[in-house]
């Protein structure tokens, strides 16, 4: 029970305050005519069952690696699963399209929940005539709270989220079945048929409906992507339940229309209708469901961008800390102050949540086909024939609502893809200059190195005590070691090469020495889970080394081609892996390589 009520609050925000908007944005398309309810909440019924239940709950949750869920981890189950250099290369484009758009959607996500519980204001006597201008004041305030709230940390507050969001599930079903219970007629809508009757009849603008309907599946890439958090069953158990009392208000807002057809606020309006003494109370639980909302994906994006820069999908990003008991809970600056600018600027760009459902759709879909694809292509290569060809039907479904979101692009959801081309364009950048930079840069082959090396450490001259030295591996060794050691004649007593290793599952930390290399010169190892947030100073401490100095490599970048020009102002303002890593800094020596790329 306990993981149930903490994955209401974890999980189900963002899918749980899509009622507040999706049913009325549809509606300012359609004529609210009986046919069109019907169809249009049978459509969000099967959206739901479909996309949401089949795709995640059951296919998507059932690929893991040690419990853990996302793009990233598909990308590591699918990865080793083929050959050839083009399909690992079409792979690594998917995980990151698939990061951007999560990110992108992590702006829009907080803007259009907060802006559309605050206009539910306009229904409280006395604040009829609210302008337009003090709804968006308002969600900007609660936003910039939102924000500077988190370098605090919500594990005080945390405990909170999931019986708030449970009330406000009981809420919805409870106003979902009082509507009912006036038009039963709504019913029919359970029944698909009524679904492609609306697409059949409506033609083109059906079709352009859908990028509407698909707003009452958001948040459901969340089952998968928190999974890790949790675990699978407790989310499995409370999305039983969040569907249900989804499926009810939803038919409950269809009911309501029947009855109401002139309705232009439909949930606040029912709540005005049912439970009018009590508005102002369940006005303040829309907007805490929605800032509730808003932090898990805030708390994802953190997530989602450490998992990125340990993979080195980007650069290494200051990371603070914000409990001590609990490492998962995390908090990065430059996210956060990001993601803060965004959601304000879409507020002011877009100032209506129906103005705003222009650009919501595009980043969810994206993100459902790419997982559609890869799941598809896991279960093909692992011969489940029978689970590839229901992946590939819902498959299909994702590629339908992406491309009937479309047509949003010239009227807002370019900035969608605006959004998401930002980390896409770092992870592009930053990958591929780390490649470039490789290739360039001078390092002498492992057999000459030891061989200088021992000459030099037999010649007696050395510095007292241990050195660290940062490497990738053996093979060949950078050039700030040789110049370091050779030419400034650095050799220490004992002189350890230190390599950080991600490992492709998700948690554990092991650190152990290597084969020892030569007299004076170890290798010793960190592996890490990508998702593991770890001090490498505790793990060297653990195995009983004490350094006294820790040397890196800084490389001075020169070029003249406008990309690796970008990437080396990224390599100049960033912080190096040693500082993302916790090595002490009071040790840490910098040892500059030029380079010209």
């Amino acid at each position: 029970m306990k993981g149930i009520i903490k994955a209401l609050g974890l999980v189900f925000g963002d899918i749980g305050t899509s009622p507040i908007y999706t049913v009325t944005v549809v509606f300012l398309l359609l004529q609210p005519s009986p046919e069109n309810i019907l169809g249009v909440m049978s459509l969000i019924i099967w959206t739901l069952v479909i996309l949401v239940f089949i795709q995640y709950n059951w296919f998507a949750m059932g690929l893991s690696i040690r419990g853990e869920g996302g793009t990233i981890v598909l990308k590591e189950i699918l990865s080793p699963l083929v050959s050839g250099g083009r399909s690992a290369a079409f792979i690594a484009v998917l995980s990151f399209i698939g990061v951007s758009l999560l990110i992108g959607d992590g702006v829009i996500t907080p803007a259009i929940s907060i802006l559309s519980a605050v206009e539910g204001s306009v229904l409280i006597p006395g604040f009829e005539n609210i302008s337009r201008g003090s709804i968006v004041f308002t969600a900007i305030l609660i936003a910039i709270a939102l924000f500077l709230f988190q370098k605090k940390g919500t594990e005080k507050v945390s405990f909170a989220f999931g019986p708030i969001m449970g009330i406000w599930f009981l809420v919805l079903a409870f106003l979902g079945i009082a509507s009912i219970y006036e038009a039963p007629e709504i019913i029919k809508a359970l029944n698909p048929y009524q679904g492609f009757k609306f697409l059949a009849e409506n033609g083109l603008k059906g079709y352009i409906a859908l990028g509407e309907i698909i707003l009452c599946a958001t948040g459901g890439e969340a089952l998968y992507a928190d999974m890790g958090h949790l675990g699978a069953k407790p989310i499995r158990e409370a999305w039983s339940g969040v569907f249900i009392a989804l499926v009810l208000n939803y038919l409950g807002q269809g009911a309501f229309l029947l009855k109401h057809p002139d309705a232009s606020n439909i949930l606040f309006e029912m709540a005005v209708y049912y439970i009018k003494i009590l508005y102002v109370p369940f006005l303040l639980l829309s907007i805490m469901a929605t800032i509730i909302a808003s932090q898990a994906m805030i708390s994802g994006m953190f997530s989602v961008i450490y998992q990125a820069i340990t993979v080195r999908l980007m650069p290494p990003l200051k990371v603070g800390y914000t409990s001590v008991e609990r490492k998962s809970q995390i908090y990065i600056a430059s996210v956060n102050w990001f993601l803060l600018l965004a959601v304000i600027f879409i507020m002011l760009e877009f100032r209506a949540s129906s103005s705003l459902a222009a650009a919501y759709g595009l980043a969810v879909t994206g993100t459902m086909t790419i997982t559609g694809i890869m799941m598809t292509w896991i279960f093909y290569i692992r011969h489940k024939r029978a689970y590839a060809l229901i992946a590939f039907f819902v498959t299909c479904f994702d590629m339908l609502y992406l491309s009937s979101n479309f047509y949003k692009i010239p009227h807002g959801g370019y900035w969608s893809l605006v959004l998401a081309s930002i980390p896409l364009g770092m992870i592009l950048v930053y990958t591929q200059g780390q490649k470039r930079l490789y290739r360039v840069m001078k390092f002498m082959p492992f057999d000459e190195f030891k061989k200088r090396f021992d000459m030099l450490y037999s010649a007696g001259s050395r510095v007292k005590g241990t050195a660290l030295f940062l490497i990738r591996d053996t093979k060949t060794i950078p050039s700030y070691i040789t110049q370091t050691m050779f030419s400034h004649g650095i050799i220490y007593e004992e002189n350890i090469f230190v390599s950080i290793v991600s490992r492709s599952d998700p948690f554990g930390i092991a650190g152990f020495f290597r084969e020892d290399i030569t007299k004076g010169l170890r290798f010793f190892e960190i592996q890490a889970g990508y998702m593991e947030i770890f001090s490498a100073e505790n793990v060297l401490r653990e195995a009983g080394i004490e350094e006294r100095t820790v040397y890196y490599g800084i490389e001075d970048i020169s070029a003249r081609n406008p990309f690796w020009k970008i990437f080396s102002v990224i390599k100049r303002v960033m912080p190096t892996f040693i500082k993302f890593y916790q090595f002490p800094p009071e040790k840490i020596h910098g040892v500059i390589t030029k380079v010209i790329m």
